[in-house]
Formats: C-alpha cells, structure tokens, sequence
C-alpha cells in the first residue's frame, strides 16, 4: 500500500504494469455523502488495470457500491445471478450493489480495465437505466475510449486529494454512466481512428501526464503500434505531444497572468520549479522569465 494522502485517500498497487488505483477511506465517504453534489453520486473506489494478467474478483455478497468496469482491449468474463457472459474490447459490465458476481481476465488475451465504484441516488438510476437498455450487466459501446477516458479523470480527481476532487470525480461518473445508458440508444456505427481518442484524452487530461502503456490500453493498442500510429499522424510520440500540450498552456499563463514563475509550473504539472524551467528552456530556447519579458 502507498503512502496515505492528505485527505486520506489511499493509492494502492497491485502489481499491473502501468496501474493506478485509489481508495476513498470509509470514513471520508461517510462524510462526503452528506455534502452537495456528493450525496447524489459519489465515486468511492477508481483504478486503470492495463493487461491485467490474472485479474479477477468474487464477491458473494456483492460490493456495497455499484461497479462499473470498461473492457478497453483483451478479453474476460463475469458471472452474475442472471448466468455468465463474455466480456470483449468495448464492452461495459454494471454490477449492481449488494448482487453477487465474479469477473476475471481472459488466461491468453487478458483484458485492459478502467473502473469505478459509486454509490448514490444518482448512480441507482443510471445503472439501473443502462441495465435496462442491455437486458443484462454488459453493455456493448462502439467506442470504450470516451468513457474510460472519464473513468482515469476520476482517478485523476480522487487523487488530489481533495474535496473539490470528489465532487469533480461525481461528475466525470456522472457522464461515464450516462454515456453507457445513451449507447444502448444509438445506432450501431464505426469506430473512431484510434488516434484520435488518444488525442481527445490527453487534450482532456493535460497537464496530467498519462502513460504510454494506459493510453495504448485506451484506444485498444499495444505501446508499439500507438506510438506507430501517433508519430505517424501527429509526427511526434505521445510522451513528446503531451510536453508540447503542458508548454502551450505555460506559454498562455505566462502571457496572460502575473502568476510567479514557480506557480505556472505547479499549474501545467511541474511540481519542481527548477525543472520546469529547464524543460521550458529546452522546449523553447529561452527560460520562462525571459519569455515574459520578451519585446511584446
């Protein structure tokens, strides 16, 4: 287990390359459900699982939250009291609170997860709504990024460890949900050029850094055919698109604002002043200080 956070949030490791998990303490819980916007929906529990290699799950009793898991690329399965189903890239399971179930990885082709827990009057009809519209737990989408993509900005948010982060993570399930429920009304149709998504999620995301191995499980690739794919469409790798995304928006601070120079790079994901000047300098010739001072 990781080190605790401020606000108690728990980041845990389960040995999945490229993971990320966070925890809401039950305590914190307890008292966000008494809170505006939190006591509607809340996200208790968030997680990527890129190529999790003997994954699974069995719950007899359920879980007291509803579970939400995103299939991006691999394969598994789960089990519920409605019988057993096969889960694919693309595909959305909604296991309801207090139900049991089982899930687990496919043994050859193991699947990518994205991944929530929520609770809430909110979160009771959204996934009763999509379970409705599938006629079971798994719910088919054209297109998974979009919605794993608001399942890792939630992770995102939990992870500042913050009020205001759950309250944000509320709203990015909020849409992951609401976008499972619309896809049970939209007419089946082709997939978005997987670069594409990578892009929208990184535009999304910035200045928080995503890795190459999460990204590739997003839109269904491996690390080497994503970065095949983007240095042929954008003429860069993704770790270099994203430093150019981080330094577009310290260019627009240090034009626009009168923030110090420490805070500009606290605001675009540096949180070492030296190091992002040195990063600027190497990006732009020039150190951030002498770009504000620059002959307008």
């Amino acid at each position: 287990m990781d080190e605790t956070t401020a606000s108690g949030v728990e980041g845990l490791h389960e040995g999945f390359a490229g993971q990320r998990m966070v925890v809401v303490p039950r305590p914190a819980v307890r008292a966000a459900r008494g809170r505006p916007v939190t006591d509607r929906l809340l996200v208790t529990d968030a997680g990527v699982f890129p190529h999790a290699v003997r994954h699974g799950r069995q719950r007899v009793r359920g879980a007291g939250e509803h579970v939400l898991l995103v299939c991006t690329a691999g394969a598994g399965w789960c089990r519920t009291p409605d019988g057993r189903s096969a889960v694919g890239r693309g595909d959305v399971v909604l296991l309801p609170a207090r139900v049991a179930h089982e899930y687990g990885a496919a043994v050859n082709d193991p699947w990518s997860l994205w991944w929530l827990h929520v609770l809430g009057p909110d979160a009771d009809e959204l996934v009763a709504a999509a379970r409705d519209l599938a006629g079971g737990p798994v719910v088919h989408l054209r297109d998974p990024a979009p919605v794993a993509s608001l399942v890792g900005q939630a992770v995102d948010a939990l992870d500042t460890a913050t009020a205001g982060g759950l309250v944000q993570a509320a709203g990015c399930a909020w849409h992951a949900l609401a976008q499972v429920v619309a896809a049970g009304r939209r007419p089946p149709g082709p997939a978005p050029d997987p670069v594409e998504r990578a892009l929208a999620h990184l535009r999304a995301t910035t200045p928080r850094r995503t890795s190459v191995a999460a990204l590739a499980a997003l839109v269904g690739l491996s690390t080497s055919q994503l970065g095949a794919a983007f240095r042929a469409r954008v003429g860069t790798s993704p770790l270099r698109y994203q430093t150019d995304l981080r330094m577009a928006r310290a260019r627009e601070l240090l034009d626009a604002t009168a923030l110090p120079v420490s805070a500009v790079g606290q605001a675009v994901g540096y949180a070492d002043p030296l190091y992002f000047s040195r990063q600027f300098s190497r990006v732009h010739g020039q150190s951030p200080t002498a770009y504000r001072g620059r002959a307008r």
